[in-house]
């Protein structure tokens, strides 16, 4: 294996690729560790030192660093750790290392997101909130059959009363037009056209 180029990534590292190919990202004390220079042969012990203690290492710790800040789903952590440029392999054992201690975990990530924004947030809202935080819908439907009574609607028009009250909906002289706006404006937000209506039809004056 032969070091065919170094690209610096930063003031800090960069990056290092192996028979034309990128290889993987080292910080510039680890290429004089190494001796990694354009143009040397790279040997294979060498190589799967990198690959298979140093990396798989710093990626881990890298992920502790991260959750040390903030709690992260695991889809956030791996897009994080991918943008460290770490191989697929390191990326894989950082996030089961960090699993195995439940410092990552989806079900509590989405039962204390959905504890949170319950009193404020529509369902719908909610769902897509946290499917975009990389949650799976599966995940996210029994969280929220298991944190939300059937008192779940009540919480909802009770919401969407609170935002007319603020857009100050006056149901006796509110126009076809404007209601429209406003009821667009409410699906927006996740709310059903079926709970806006009950909200709007419960005496809001």
């Amino acid at each position: 294996m032969i070091v065919s180029d170094i690209c610096a990534l930063d003031k800090k590292r960069s990056k290092v690729f192996i028979d034309g190919e990128f290889a993987f990202v080292l910080y510039n004390g680890e290429l004089r560790d190494f001796d990694i220079k354009v143009g040397n042969e790279l040997s294979e012990d060498k190589y799967n030192e990198i690959e298979c203690g140093l990396l798989p290492k710093r990626a881990k710790l890298r992920a502790m660093n991260l959750l040390q800040k903030r709690d992260y789903t695991e889809k956030q952590l791996r897009d994080k750790l991918s943008d460290g440029m770490y191989p697929q392999d390191c990326i894989d054992t950082a996030i089961d290392y960090v699993k195995s201690y439940r410092y990552v975990d989806d079900e509590r990530y989405a039962e204390d997101y959905i504890n949170y924004h319950m009193s404020g947030r529509s369902r719908n809202r909610i769902i897509m909130d946290l499917m975009n935080k990389g949650i799976s819908k599966d995940i996210i439907l029994n969280k929220l059959e298991e944190l939300y009574s059937e008192s779940g609607d009540e919480n909802e028009i009770i919401q969407i009363r609170q935002l007319l009250i603020k857009k100050k909906y006056d149901a006796q002289t509110i126009d076809h037009k404007e209601k429209q706006k406003l009821i667009a404006f409410l699906m927006r937000r996740g709310y059903d056209i079926s709970t806006i209506k009950k909200a709007m039809d419960s005496g809001i004056t």
